[in-house]
């Protein structure tokens, strides 16, 4: 069983998603569930059926998270020294020299990685390309979309 880098958060937002799929989610779909049965006749009956399959997608998530809690390698980035090195759970602050732009990403793990709250799988293309860069390097990345320049503008360890 391979362990999972994670970040301390990743690990609190997995957890709080595991208590709200237990606690909340599963008594609702097992009351919709009683409240579809007691309709009849099983085997036409849609409320039933969707019910049993949402309690199916709840469960298995259920499980894929606790998978994931199990494999968790935690990563407390602030309790690290920062030599300025880009490493997972680190923020780095980069231009994009091709659009001039400003932006930052925080290396983390697949299970917390989401492009839109600029948080970065650390074995993405652009994760791999800054694991181990630091401050004031230049960074090409070959991405899916094209070859992206960045210089690191800083590292923070937050």
């Amino acid at each position: 069983m391979d362990k999972e880098p994670i970040t301390i958060q990743g690990l609190e937002n997995l957890k709080k998603e595991l208590t709200f799929l237990k606690e909340k989610k599963r008594p609702e779909i097992v009351s919709a569930i009683s409240e579809a049965r007691s309709h009849g006749d099983l085997k036409e009956n849609a409320e039933y059926h969707a019910a049993k399959e949402q309690q199916s997608h709840n469960e298995g998530r259920i499980e894929e998270i606790n998978d994931i809690i199990a494999r968790a390698n935690v990563i407390d980035v602030t309790k690290i020294s920062n030599d300025g090195k880009v490493i997972f759970g680190s923020t780095v602050y980069l231009i994009n020299l091709d659009t001039n732009e400003n932006v930052n990403y925080k290396i983390v793990g697949k299970d917390e990685a989401n492009i839109e709250n600029k948080l970065i799988y650390f074995k993405s293309p652009i994760g791999k390309g800054l694991i181990g860069k630091t401050k004031g390097d230049l960074v090409e990345v070959n991405t899916p979309a094209g070859l992206k320049n960045f210089e690191i503008k800083d590292v923070k360890y937050i």
